[in-house]
């Protein structure tokens, strides 16, 4: 007679159920991100450099001294370009990080932001400290045929010294076509 299989009470199955239902999350945004790769890669393979388009695509830290970035999250397109947390103040000391730079299919594209900071004061503002933001953006951008697209995302502070500073931290963009598909960090 064959051993009985070892009963499984019904929390350890929902445990079991949510491991596996996690684990299968990640593998479908890991095919999601291949597929994305695949294609992009396609599209630079098929218009052997003479054609497509080319983006090139920077986060810059503008903010003062009052705010300290302790994450930085860039999509584009829906693949994770860039995805960094920090407290130890490396990533805040970072004033420009390259994001992306490379072929991309000509067309609309979608680049995500997300930038955490914690607040950062000494002396009579050394209450700051305590104080966490999250900014949140989006910007739509139209990569042209034979052309580079130069995008700077910049995280900066709005308003002035009246301005609450739960209303200061945000983020803006600034886009620049140029023809023909250049490299980044090249005269243009």
């Amino acid at each position: 007679m064959a051993p009985a299989a070892p009963s499984v009470d019904g929390a350890t199955h929902a445990v079991r159920l949510r491991d596996l239902q996690q684990r299968i999350d990640q593998l479908k945004e890991q095919i999601r991100r291949s597929h994305t790769r695949l294609s992009l890669l396609s599209d630079t393979i098929l218009s052997s450099g003479a054609a497509g388009s080319r983006a090139s695509i920077q986060l810059e830290n503008k903010l003062s001294n009052l705010f300290k970035v302790t994450k930085a999250l860039v999509v584009l397109d829906g693949a994770v370009q860039y995805n960094k947390s920090d407290r130890s103040g490396v990533l805040a000391e970072q004033k420009t990080i390259p994001i992306f730079s490379g072929s991309i299919p000509p067309g609309d594209h979608l680049v995500q932001v997300l930038v955490n900071l914690r607040g950062d004061g000494y002396g009579v503002f050394s209450y700051l400290r305590g104080y966490r933001f999250e900014v949140r953006s989006s910007h739509s951008f139209t990569a042209i045929e034979g052309k580079t697209t130069r995008l700077r995302i910049l995280a900066y502070e709005k308003g002035g010294a009246t301005t609450p500073l739960e209303e200061r931290p945000a983020i803006r963009y600034l886009e620049k076509v140029v023809t023909g598909l250049v490299e980044a960090g090249t005269a243009n």
